[in-house]
């Protein structure tokens, strides 16, 4: 009966709506071989897309450069629960949602819970103006080049900044929140991957 609840919300379980900001990322179109880049923005919708543990992915292969200057590679994290995050200065639901996932990450770190930033467009100094601005207590890689945004595609890959990805102790993605998280959300979220089977 479980495994049935679970198959039925492995799909999509979208909880959409919550959220008044929605996400932006940068829309790029092409048009008769010329291409157009930085046209808009593409809203993320709020939306929570969680999977079953039989219905994740490969693990996640992502490394980089942090803001200053070291290696992380988030395979040293296995074993322990992972939250990635797109996010760049300019971004307005980034802004909104910065503290609540500076809050987050401070409350989750004694449980092992380990949280990454993903910076998708900034320079450095911009970068580290932002994260000391919110007090981020977590790291983030540079990742102006996509690279590390690359190595994300799979189930539920990131379409929109913010983009919220929640990994299971083997480094699957086990949820997505497209645009600014709901905070209430990302904690019942977190919960839930902590208490599963190891």
């Amino acid at each position: 009966m479980a495994a049935g609840r679970w198959a039925a919300a492995a799909v999509v379980m979208v909880v959409a709506a919550l959220v008044a900001g929605g996400g932006c990322a940068t829309s790029t179109t092409a048009t008769e071989g010329t291409q157009e880049v930085d046209q808009g923005y593409v809203a993320g919708d709020g939306s929570l897309v969680q999977l079953a543990p039989a219905d994740r992915g490969q693990p996640v292969e992502l490394a980089g450069q942090l803001l200053t200057g070291q290696a992380v590679d988030v395979t040293d994290w296995r074993g322990e629960v992972v939250v990635l995050n797109t996010w760049f200065a300019a971004c307005g639901p980034c802004r909104q949602e910065a503290p609540d996932l500076a809050a987050i990450s401070a409350e989750t770190a004694p449980e092992g819970v380990q949280f990454l930033g993903i910076n998708t467009r900034d320079g450095t100094a911009q970068a580290i103006a932002f994260e000391e601005q919110y007090e981020v207590p977590y790291p983030s890689v540079m990742d102006r080049d996509g690279q590390a945004v690359l190595g994300l595609r799979g189930a539920l890959p990131p379409t929109a900044t913010p983009t919220t990805l929640v990994l299971d102790r083997q480094g699957r993605v086990s949820a997505r929140f497209l645009g600014q998280i709901d905070p209430g959300l990302l904690r019942e979220v977190i919960a839930q991957v902590l208490g599963e089977p190891v």
